[in-house]
């Protein structure tokens, strides 16, 4: 039986996922319901950022030109939770590189840079470079760039397979995206824990050494991802080859301790899957 079968047992009213490789895709649910994806909006939020600086609308480590940010802070910063800014709030609670404070409030200001040099909505540039070249037609951002977007399963399978393997991206910025940044931080993932360090890379949570987390036990260092306060939840384990998205209608503070049990569940089972299957690498 396929781990998929696992979401079946979820608390929530309606639920829909996939098991991604570049062998093919298994998937569970209604795969056009829409789902508000919440904080899964970071990571395409990052991809389009970053596809601004392969184009050299903005530069990932010059000055930020647009908005307000605490001084020597970067789009590096903005992208990866190192910039200062707290959960919400347009005023910095810290200096930069001090320690890894999870912000909507940043990614808001990188995606506001990108719209600015831009000269359009980010919305709309968001829709050209990452939207509508991956043929995500019922995907759309509907408020913050942090987390607004509402998609479904079929689009959603998309964008993990862009996330496992990309290209909208070059090679070298999409280790970029995926590589630590500023790996010695210290944090907090929200409603997880507290981790020392707490690695970020732009945009993307990775997994490290984090225990206990929202991702698997069996989930290598490397996996990257995001989980949403909607109760979704999305990765990509570049050693395994495999990739996951989970989507959900019940908030993530109305079943937290049992979707942390859960989702790690979910994710052992589906790595343990492909390692049986052969579909991934098995490094």
């Amino acid at each position: 039986m396929s781990a998929l079968h696992l979401v079946t047992g979820w608390p929530v009213d309606h639920v829909a996922a996939a098991i991604v490789t570049r062998h093919g895709t298994e998937r569970i649910g209604d795969a056009e319901h829409s789902y508000r994806l919440a904080s899964l909006t970071k990571v395409m939020t990052a991809w389009a950022v970053m596809v601004g600086v392969e184009e050299g609308i903005v530069d990932l480590d010059g000055p930020l030109l647009h908005v307000e940010a605490p001084v020597g802070a970067t789009m590096r910063h903005l992208l990866s939770h190192a910039a200062g800014f707290g959960f919400d709030g347009a005023t910095p609670v810290a200096a930069i590189e001090r320690r890894r404070m999870y912000s909507n409030t940043g990614i808001e200001r990188a995606a506001a840079e990108l719209a600015a040099a831009a000269e359009m909505p980010f919305r709309h540039y968001l829709t050209e470079a990452v939207i509508d070249p991956l043929g995500m037609a019922a995907t759309e951002l509907r408020g913050s760039p942090a987390h607004g977007i509402w998609s479904t399963l079929d689009d959603c399978i998309r964008f993990v397979s862009e996330m496992l393997e990309p290209r909208l991206l070059a090679p070298e910025t999409y280790a970029e995206v995926i590589r630590p940044q500023f790996p010695t931080l210290a944090g907090i993932v929200p409603d997880v824990g507290r981790f020392d360090p707490c690695p970020w890379g732009l945009g993307v949570e990775i997994h490290g050494a984090k225990a206990p987390h929202w991702m698997g036990r069996a989930n290598s260092a490397a996996t990257f991802g995001h989980f949403g306060g909607a109760g979704t939840m999305m990765w990509v384990d570049p050693l395994a080859d495999v990739g996951v998205v989970a989507l959900t209608d019940r908030m993530f503070d109305e079943w937290h301790a049992e979707a942390l049990q859960l989702w790690p569940e979910f994710s052992d089972a589906v790595l343990a899957q492909t390692r049986t299957s052969g579909s991934g690498s098995g490094g």
